[in-house]
């Protein structure tokens, strides 16, 4: 007789998001950098509309944000959450807002400092989240995504240290590594992400959704320390 072997789902969920970057079409060439370096951290959550794990989040950034990272290479902090996979676009940009809403009261709760190299406000150029004293850029991937590069079978976000991108501009590796993402989704989706920008020519806040937004929308957010 044949044995039926148990799958682990969050580790099926896990080998899932590893075989995505590692797929020839994705687009994101610093995600298969932290990969390929091994630093990509995950953290599991029940539902993406729900407040049951926030503390747990919460406690990975602190970690994440306290981390030593003077080797500079990329790394991401991945918390894959098992529901809902059926939200609009719309649905899951709500959802994704009161979570980071949720995740920065906590971080002011918490007495955590703002990242003095970014703003709070979320309508400003230079916007980012920040935890623990660092500035994150979150990227939001789900089962509707408009844009194939955010498709993922569960909601996901995706929390990048700020820094990684200053490292970059430091060493003149900002715009080639930009314009490559760019030209990899084109060939993917068949058009520019239209949503794509510098940090410091508009909020970044419009990105991390990956749904289009028009000129006049802002996010739903507001950091209780700005």
């Amino acid at each position: 007789m044949n044995e039926t072997v148990a799958v682990d789902p969050r580790q099926a969920a896990e080998t899932s998001f590893i075989d995505r970057i590692r797929d020839s079409q994705f687009p994101c060439v610093g995600a298969k950098s932290a990969l390929a370096n091994e630093r990509i951290r995950f953290v599991h959550a029940r539902d993406l509309t729900s407040a049951w794990n926030d503390l747990e989040i919460h406690d990975a950034l602190l970690e994440w944000a306290d981390g030593d990272y003077a080797d500079q290479d990329f790394r991401s902090l991945v918390v894959i959450f098992e529901a809902p996979r059926d939200l609009s676009e719309t649905e899951f940009e709500q959802a994704m807002w009161e979570r980071l809403q949720s995740l920065a009261d906590k971080d002011a709760w918490r007495g955590q400092k703002l990242d003095a190299d970014v703003g709070a406000d979320a309508t400003k150029p230079d916007f980012s989240l920040s935890f623990g004293g660092e500035a994150f850029f979150v990227v939001g991937l789900h089962p509707n995504a408009s844009r194939p590069a955010r498709r993922f079978s569960r909601p996901i976000l995706v929390f990048n240290l700020h820094a990684q991108f200053e490292w970059l501009r430091a060493e003149g590796r900002y715009e080639r590594m930009r314009e490559t993402i760019l030209e990899r989704d084109r060939q993917l989706a068949g058009d520019i992400n239209p949503m794509l920008a510098r940090h410091g020519e508009e909020s970044e806040a419009r990105q991390y959704s990956g749904r289009a937004v028009d000129e006049d929308w802002k996010a739903p957010f507001k950091d209780p320390r700005a």
